[in-house]
């Protein structure tokens, strides 16, 4: 194990020194040793460090999964310089927020997505330099240097940058979905990280010679925290990803692979098990699956098909994993009960406890220092907002019981969750509104046939004013994230509305899908990604 070590950077050198050569990642056609990724992280360090970068300062990290971005993450680490991960499929005016907001210097980006970076470029106010990852001439954007990344790092030193980095040290910027307004950025220090870590394997159970397996990305928490970093610590273990899933393929490679546990968020689970059941289901090496919704109607029927035990947390950006079932402590349909190191309550609107079988508020208040996020990165009336009584309010809805075990309800707060990925209604909005046709809009998440969520919008137009469904997506597909773009339309007279005049959201979820709502599947329509 590591020791009780807790910094990223830290750790892998501690791995590198006593199993150098053995293999710590697979991605589906290249592996990378502990002694690689060591020896990758210092020359990263040691370029950034030529560029006037170090600790303290922000870098964005914008690549598919792959050896590059873990040598990426382990020289960020050395440095003390804080991470800000950007999900790959964000573009336009959110791109730009963050990477402002954030105020990285930086950017590792894979060079399909430079024209990104480019199209922004002019409103970016403290990126300095573009390193760009993949084959190819470096393409130049205006106002900033970029440099090849292979030639970047190669004629770095391999030797450790030197650089104390301390437990309580600012680790990365997570940016959450936002709802009432732009997006946030949770800061969570190195600790917060192996916290979440090290909890994970007690709760799973994992010892030496663990094969992790995700299908999920390196900007998520899931593929870094519950996959990544228990593959680092434990021994004799390692971990492989791939960068899609294949519900089809699954099984098949889960045994081939000789893999021992995996995690599962949005509708994986579902996905799997409509699959066409197969006589050899239950003969795979996975032992057990962490993460959430395990959804009640088949949680039972795919533990006895696929021989799996299920592991169901709740948990978010901001505190990693909050509750959690054991395979000894599980009540059906529960998300479990208070991990040790944090205090779990339901409030009602006035901060008051209420009592068990009463629905509120979900709030959590850490029991330990720095195992949470400790804030919203440059908006500190959210930060103060968010930790009001000196709890932490989740924004969700939840009941707990007479046994202390907490269910998840719904959202109190308007973020979407479609196929595993946070979409922000609010920010749906925005660029829906932009269009010349539409007068207002509001953006609400109904019932997928797959668990979770759809994205559904309700459009008001302008007067005497006119709009194609079809319009409205090719208006949405180059200015938002493709899993943001709506799968449902609908067009409204006037939107039900307050007193003071905000749209009763509630409402238009609980009409849901009308006869008069277009949905794009129904015509074809295809959405890029």
């Amino acid at each position: 194990m590591y020791d009780g070590i807790e910094t990223f950077g830290a750790v892998v050198a501690h791995r590198a020194e006593n199993d150098g050569d053995r293999r710590f990642v697979r991605f589906e056609e290249t592996e990378l040793t502990f002694g690689e990724l060591s020896d990758g992280g210092n020359r990263i360090a040691n370029a950034l460090v030529s560029l006037g970068i170090g600790k303290g300062d922000k870098v964005a990290v914008m690549l598919p999964n792959g050896p590059e971005y873990l040598v990426t993450w382990t020289g960020l680490c050395r440095l003390g310089v804080v991470e800000v991960p950007i999900n790959v499929a964000y573009k336009g005016d959110l791109f730009a927020y963050l990477l402002n907001q954030a105020e990285c210097r930086a950017i590792v980006v894979a060079r399909q997505w430079v024209d990104r970076v480019a199209a922004v470029a002019a409103r970016l106010e403290t990126l300095d330099h573009v390193v760009v990852v993949g084959d190819g001439a470096v393409q130049s954007v205006a106002g900033v240097t970029t440099h090849d990344f292979a030639g970047f790092v190669a004629s770095a030193a391999t030797t450790d940058p030197g650089v104390a980095v301390a437990t309580e040290d600012p680790s990365v910027i997570l940016f959450t979905s936002g709802t009432t307004g732009p997006s946030k950025g949770a800061v969570l220090s190195h600790k917060a990280n192996f916290r979440l870590c090290t909890n994970v394997i007690d709760l799973m159970g994992y010892g030496a010679g663990e094969r992790l397996f995700t299908v999920f990305p390196l900007f998520h928490v899931n593929a870094r925290y519950n996959t990544i970093l228990p593959g680092l610590v434990l021994d004799d273990s390692d971990c492989v990803m791939h960068d899609r899933f294949s519900a089809s393929r699954f099984w098949d490679f889960c045994r081939a692979e000789g893999v021992t546990a995996i995690n599962y968020m949005g509708a994986l689970l579902m996905m799997l098990f409509k699959q066409p059941e197969r006589d050899d289901d239950a003969d795979n090496p996975v032992r057990r699956a962490y993460g959430a919704p395990s959804p009640v109607e088949i949680h039972e029927a795919f533990e006895k098909r696929f021989d799996v035990k299920i592991v169901e947390v709740y948990g978010s950006t901001e505190t990693g994993t909050a509750t959690m079932n054991t395979v000894e402590n599980f009540k059906l349909g529960s998300c479990g009960f208070a991990v040790p190191y944090y205090d779990v309550k339901i409030f009602d609107e006035m901060d008051n406890e209420v009592p068990p079988g009463t629905e509120g508020e979900i709030v959590v208040r850490p029991k330990e220092p720095y195992v949470m996020f400790t804030e919203y990165y440059r908006n500190p009336e959210a930060t103060v907002k968010a930790f009001r009584n000196l709890w932490f309010h989740t924004g969700d809805r939840g009941v707990m019981d007479t046994d202390g075990y907490f269910t998840f309800v719904d959202r109190m707060k308007d973020a979407i969750r479609r196929r595993g990925e946070n979409i922000s209604s609010w920010e749906v909005e925005k660029v829906i509104a932009d269009h010349p046709a539409v007068l207002d809009a509001a953006v609400v998440g109904v019932p997928s046939e797959l668990t979770e969520e759809e994205v559904l919008v309700v459009i008001q137009l302008n007067e005497d004013a006119e709009l194609d469904p079809v319009e409205l997506l090719d208006h949405c597909q180059d200015r938002m994230a493709h899993f943001a773009v709506p799968r449902y339309v609908r067009f409204v007279d006037a939107m039900p509305r307050t007193p003071s005049q905000r749209i009763e959201k509630y409402k238009l979820r609980e009409e849901g899908l009308t006869d008069d709502t277009w949905d794009r599947e129904s015509v074809g329509y295809e959405v890029r990604r």
